[in-house]
């Protein structure tokens, strides 16, 4: 079992990712913005972060900034998952410190098998 910090501000994307990572035997830890995220990130250090790029506060590039500076290491995969898929979003998450990309709508057939990729 790994534990996983979704960040989601939408209460569907937030049920549905949170209902295939429980029935997969995992531990989700809740945010619903980029502040809670980052304290969350810091205070809890999942095994892996899924980061919705488009939050309420600020966006995810920027919450994941924010937590690769107080990490030290870097080390604790961050995933964007977005429904941004327009050229250049791919290499923008990337550049800000994400690890992987994974795109909207989720696909409850494949997703697992994306999030297994960075555990």
């Amino acid at each position: 079992m790994k534990r996983i910090l979704l960040i989601e501000d939408n209460e569907q994307n937030l049920y549905l990712v949170n209902f295939i990572l429980k029935k997969n035997g995992h531990e989700v830890i809740e945010a619903r913005n980029g502040e809670e995220g980052i304290r969350l990130a810091i205070k809890e250090k999942p095994d892996l972060i899924l980061m919705d790029i488009q939050l309420p506060d600020m966006d995810g590039m920027e919450a994941t900034k924010r937590i690769r500076a107080s990490e030290g290491d870097g080390k604790v995969p961050i995933v964007a998952i977005t429904s941004y898929a327009m050229t250049g979003d791919r290499e923008r998450a990337l550049a800000a410190g994400c690890t992987g990309y994974i795109e909207k709508p989720i696909d409850p057939e494949t997703f697992m098998g994306e999030v297994e990729k960075f555990l």
